[in-house]
């Protein structure tokens, strides 16, 4: 038992880098690790890996107040409230369809969405803020908003994840804000969410796995933090040009192993 905690800390803290580089939780590369590394259920790995999460990204925001401060987050709060209309709701459907779903059918979701993920990876962090709404309308952007949040909050809890990799880039592009402000605005949306799916999933019987798993989750979560503040101060050092891509390859080699695990 003391191994796997070694390693739990330790696959957190790598995972937390790349996180951190990139300005996500990590989460989408420490849920192939409780499924493959730790032998986690499909079900038990997205459970735990909320609650890791979870942490993360309450450390997260404040972590980035140095960059981005309170007051810029604050001042878009029209966003916050309109992603945030559609992922509690999604946030809730996703949850309650986990719960329900086969094993063999989780096993295959969960590999569907790790390479969408990759795919965004690849192209949602060069995309440049255009300064104004793609929208002109302000009842059609703020439905869009709606229904992107809906589709993200519902990925969200099927994987356990906090979303920045899907919200970050609909931020950029719905709304035209820079993409450092998007991350701060995306954990923003993200914490809420979370607490809706893992309230969800709290009404379920699997959700003990975290009773039973508490050290092991609290851990992990201590080194995914750890390594999210040590990417965040090597930001700048990597380029991204060379990190996505890498980063994304891995998420599909991890897609294809969730595919085919046993």
């Amino acid at each position: 038992m003391t191994s796997s905690y070694g390693k739990g800390f330790l696959a957190g803290t790598a995972i937390g880098i790349p996180g951190g580089l990139i300005g996500l939780g990590g989460a989408e590369f420490r849920l192939p690790l409780l499924i493959g590394m730790f032998m986690f259920s499909p079900l038990d790995a997205v459970i735990l890996n909320k609650a890791m999460s979870l942490i993360v990204v309450g450390s997260a925001l404040p972590f980035r107040t140095g960059t981005v401060p309170w007051s810029a987050v604050a001042a878009n709060w029209p966003v916050i409230v309109n992603l945030l209309a559609g992922s509690l709701a999604g946030a809730w459907a996703g949850a309650g369809w986990a719960v329900n779903l086969r094993k063999e059918s989780l096993y295959r979701i969960i590999a569907i969405l790790l390479a969408g993920i990759a795919l965004v990876l690849l192209g949602g962090h060069a995309l440049d803020a255009s300064g104004k709404p793609l929208f002109d309308s302000i009842p059609l952007l703020t439905l869009a908003g709606i229904v992107a949040g809906f589709l993200i909050g519902i990925v969200a809890a099927l994987l356990g994840v906090a979303g920045g990799e899907l919200l970050i880039p609909t931020i950029v592009l719905l709304f035209g804000i820079d993409i450092k402000l998007a991350g701060s605005l995306s954990l923003a949306v993200s914490l809420p969410t979370m607490l809706v799916s893992f309230a969800r999933y709290s009404r379920d019987s699997s959700f003990v796995v975290l009773g039973r798993n508490k050290t092991f989750v609290l851990i992990m979560a201590s080194g995914s933090i750890v390594g999210t503040w040590t990417g965040g101060r090597l930001l700048g050092l990597v380029p991204e040009a060379m990190l996505l891509p890498l980063l994304a390859l891995l998420l599909l080699i991890s897609a294809i192993k969730v595919w085919r695990h046993e």
